[in-house]
C-alpha cells in the first residue's frame, strides 16, 4: 500500500490509468476515444487528458479508482458507480454550459467537497459564528497600499540566491536523500543540469520509481508499467514543482506578476505574488517577507471536469555553491503528500543529456 501510494503521489502517473495506453506523441493529438476503451461522455477531448480528469474526480469524492472501475479492466461498466458518474459529468456540462457559456465554474467538488455523497442539508453548528469575510486583504486598491511591488520581491529573491549571475548558472549535480510518505522512507537521487534537465529516482523494493524531463519532453516509469510520455501539463507542472530557484525566469516564465496579499504560512509572513501565463492556470508563489526565501508554489493543472491543486513548501534553506537552495521540500495533493529530504550533493559532475532521454519503449 505505502509503495503504491508514494507511486500515485509522484504522479504523475495516472492514478486510474496505469494499465491503459499511453497517448501518443504525434504531431495531432489523439481524442480519449481512440486511445482509451468505452469512452462515452469525454468524446473528443485530448487523450492525455482524461487521466487527469480521473484524478480530479477521485480526490473530489474522496475514493479511489475501483470504486467506479473494475481492477485490470477499467473499460467494463460492471459498477453502478461508473454509470452514475457519467451522469453526473453529463448534468456539469449542461450546468456549465447553459449558465456559464461552457466555462467550468460548477465542478464535481462544488457539491461532493471530498465525500462520496454530497450533504444537501444545512448542518448546525455547536455555536454561533459570524459569517467569514472571504475578501481576500490585497485584492482592492486600498489594502494593497504600502505592499512591495513584484520587482522588489523578485530582487530580493534573487539576492538570497547569490545574484542573478550566480542563480542563472548551476552545475550538474546529483542529490542523494529520503523520500518520506508517512512512516515511510526510501533513498531518492536527483539528477540536475541546469533548469531544463532533471531526473528523480525513487528507489522501492519493487523497482525504481523515474519522473523526469528535458527542453522537448517529461517522462515517467513505474515498476511494471513502463514508460508513460508525460502530457504538456504534466510536464510543465513537473517543471514549476521542480525549479524553485527560477527567479532569473520569471519574466519569461509569466505573462504577469501581481502582489496580491500578506498571507501567513506556518510561522513566515508572506507576500503572494501571482504569476499568470497565457492560456493556463496561474501559479501562486509565497515569498517569506523577512528572509525574501520561496516558502510556497500552488500551482494547477486544467483537466476537462476542473482544476487540480497541488501545493510544494520549501524549506531547510542551505548555501549550495554559493547560493541559497530548500534542501527539503513537500509536494501535496488531494489524495496526499510525500516529502523529500536532501542529504547530499555531488557536484561538477560529467553527465550527458542522454540521461535525462526516456529509456526505449
Amino acid at each position: 500500500m505505502i509503495r503504491n501510494a508514494a507511486v500515485i503521489l509522484l504522479a504523475l502517473s495516472a492514478i486510474c490509468g496505469a494499465q491503459s495506453t499511453p497517448p501518443s506523441t504525434s504531431p495531432q493529438p489523439k481524442t480519449a476515444e481512440q486511445v482509451f476503451k468505452n469512452i462515452q461522455v469525454l468524446k473528443g477531448v485530448p487523450a492525455d487528458q482524461l487521466i487527469p480528469a480521473m484524478q480530479f474526480i477521485t480526490a473530489s469524492l474522496g475514493v479511489q479508482c475501483d470504486f467506479c472501475h473494475l481492477e485490470n479492466a477499467f473499460e467494463k461498466d460492471d459498477k453502478e458507480a461508473k454509470q452514475t458518474a457519467r451522469k453526473m459529468m453529463r448534468m456539469l456540462s449542461a450546468i456549465n454550459k447553459e449558465n456559464f457559456d461552457g466555462h467550468t465554474e460548477v465542478s464535481c467538488y462544488a457539491c461532493h467537497r471530498g465525500a462520496q455523497k454530497p450533504v444537501v442539508i444545512p448542518v448546525i453548528g455547536e455555536e454561533s459564528v459570524p459569517p467569514a469575510n472571504t475578501e481576500k486583504a490585497g485584492h482592492n486598491e486600498a489594502s494593497a497600499t504600502g505592499l512591495p511591488s513584484a520587482d522588489q520581491i523578485i530582487e530580493k529573491y534573487l539576492q538570497v540566491m547569490g545574484g542573478a549571475q550566480t542563480a542563472a548558472g548551476s552545475s550538474p549535480r546529483l542529490q542523494k536523500g529520503t523520500l518520506i510518505v508517512g512512516t515511510a522512507k526510501f533513498p531518492v537521487e536527483v539528477l540536475t543540469k541546469g533548469p531544463d534537465n532533471r531526473v528523480t529516482t525513487v528507489h522501492f523494493p519493487s523497482g525504481e520509481n523515474v519522473t523526469a524531463f528535458n527542453p522537448q519532453m517529461g517522462w515517467l516509469s513505474s515498476p511494471g508499467h513502463g514508460v508513460h510520455n508525460m502530457s504538456t501539463a504534466e510536464a510543465d507542472a513537473a517543471r514549476l514543482d521542480a525549479y524553485p530557484q527560477f527567479a532569473v525566469d520569471f519574466r519569461r516564465v509569466f505573462k504577469e506578476l501581481r502582489v496580491q496579499q500578506v498571507d501567513k504560512i506556518d510561522d513566515h509572513s508572506t507576500y503572494e505574488v501571482d504569476g499568470l501565463r497565457d492560456g493556463l492556470p496561474p501559479v501562486k508563489l509565497y515569498f517569506d517577507q523577512d528572509s525574501g526565501q520561496l516558502v510556497r508554489l500552488l500551482r494547477y493543472i486544467e483537466t476537462p471536469l476542473g482544476l487540480n491543486p497541488a501545493e510544494i513548501d520549501f524549506y531547510d534553506y542551505r548555501e549550495d555553491a554559493g547560493r541559497k537552495e530548500p534542501f527539503r521540500w513537500t509536494i501535496a495533493r488531494p489524495g496526499g503528500r510525500f516529502t523529500i529530504q536532501i542529504d547530499q550533493v555531488e557536484r561538477n559532475l560529467r553527465i550527458s543529456d542522454e540521461k535525462f532521454a526516456p529509456p526505449p519503449a
